[in-house]
C-alpha cells in the first residue's frame, strides 16, 4: 500500500489517511484487540508495548504504555472511548503520559476520531488527531509522530495478511 498522506486540515488538527489492503472487520480487529495492537503498534526496532489494556464500549477506558527495551525509557497514554460504531469509527480522548521518557505533548486531552471506510476489499482509514492547541499540535508533530505511525502501519500490512 502507498504511504500514509499526512494534512493539517486547521491549526489544532493532523489528518493521517491509509489504505490496507483488508476488508474493514480485519482492520477493525487490529484496531480494538490489544494482542494484535501489540503486534503492529510497536514497529520502532528495539522497541515493545508492555501495557496494551483497553475496553471498547463506549464510556471504557485505555492504556497504552511503549518501553525501549535497551534502556527501559517508558512512555504511554491514557483516554476514555467517546464513540464506537463497530468497523466504521472510534472516537476517543487521548493523554499523554511522559513516564520516564518526559518530555510533552500538551496539557490538555486530544480527540482522536479513526474512521474506517471499506471498497473492494481496501479499508480507508483515516485518523483525525485534533489537539487542544496549535502549539500541542506542533510539538507532537515535531516528535516525528506521522514517521512513527507509518512505520506501524506497514508493521500492521504485515499483521493483516496473517489474520
Amino acid at each position: 500500500m502507498t504511504p500514509a498522506e499526512v494534512s493539517t486540515p486547521s491549526d489544532q488538527e493532523v489528518l493521517i489517511k491509509r489504505s490496507f489492503d483488508a476488508p474493514a472487520s480485519l482492520v477493525w480487529r487490529a484496531y480494538t484487540e490489544p494482542a494484535l495492537m501489540r503486534r503492529w503498534l510497536t514497529a520502532i526496532p528495539g522497541w515493545s508495548m508492555p501495557v496494551c489494556e483497553m475496553t471498547t464500549d463506549v464510556g471504557g477506558q485505555y492504556r497504552w504504555r511503549w518501553r525501549d527495551d535497551a534502556n527501559g525509557v517508558e512512555f504511554g497514554f491514557t483516554g476514555e472511548m467517546l464513540e464506537v460504531e463497530t468497523h466504521s469509527k472510534i472516537v476517543h480522548t487521548q493523554v499523554y503520559d511522559p513516564g520516564t521518557m518526559g518530555g510533552s505533548m500538551g496539557d490538555g486531552a486530544s480527540i482522536i476520531t479513526v474512521t474506517f471506510a471499506e471498497a473492494d476489499g481496501i479499508t480507508n482509514v483515516a485518523t483525525s488527531i485534533k489537539f487542544a492547541s496549535k502549539a500541542d499540535r506542533d510539538a507532537a508533530i515535531s516528535t516525528g509522530m506521522t514517521d512513527g505511525m507509518e512505520m506501524s502501519y506497514k508493521q500492521l500490512d504485515e499483521v493483516l495478511a496473517e489474520i
